[in-house]
């Protein structure tokens, strides 16, 4: 078990008389996207505790649905009739396996290694509550070969160390590795924001 203390988890937007408390993970630039896009306000809330903690058999490809209602479940403040509740979780998965969150920078150097020169899948889950509806989003990242000289500056300039998989596309990463993506963008940022307002919209 691998506790993980979520910072400002809970962002409250207000959408005419309905009320969406939002926990954006690691993605508070997501966040601040939807509340532009649906121009509403901002309010951060409370930290919280999530062991993020799996069972080892779930196919690794529904392990962010399970983690982002294993949040959802985990939010510690009781939601008014009007609320909705969305947490979201991000994994990278590469050769069957889910790399997450580096422990430093040896770990963040070997994964970025093992993605270089070859493609893998980032899945978000999403979790919408009251009434709960769980969906996610798939995106296929190519990285190009990378030199040990980038993967050093890049881990050394930027550490990368709170990010699944040990890189964030919105960096010099996304710049100088990246040949192409099949899917969101937004969703490799760590919310998939199209897909999120479009669920919103039926929810």
């Amino acid at each position: 078990m691998r506790p993980m203390i979520i910072e400002n988890p809970a962002y409250v937007f207000y959408r005419g008389i309905k009320r969406i408390r939002f926990d954006p993970g690691q993605s508070l630039s997501a966040a601040q996207a939807i509340a532009r896009g649906l121009r509403i306000g901002v309010f951060a809330g409370r930290d919280y505790e999530v062991v993020e903690e799996y069972p080892r058999d779930l196919p690794v490809d529904e392990v962010a649905a399970f983690l982002s209602r294993l949040k959802s479940e985990a939010y510690p403040e009781p939601l008014g009739g009007k609320d909705i509740l969305i947490t979201a979780d991000t994994v990278v998965i590469a050769d069957g396996r889910i790399l997450g969150k580096p422990a430093g920078r040896e770990t963040a150097l070997d994964m970025l290694r093992s993605l270089s020169g070859r493609s893998h899948s980032v899945i978000t889950g999403v979790t919408l509550r009251n009434g709960s509806r769980t969906f996610d989003s798939r995106t296929k990242v190519f990285f190009k070969q990378l030199s040990d000289e980038e993967i050093d500056y890049y881990v050394d300039r930027y550490r990368p160390y709170d990010k699944a998989g040990a890189y964030g596309i919105q960096e010099w990463i996304g710049y100088v590795a990246i040949e192409r993506i099949e899917g969101s963008f937004y969703n490799v940022m760590g919310l998939p924001v199209q897909k999120l307002l479009t669920e919103l919209e039926v929810f």
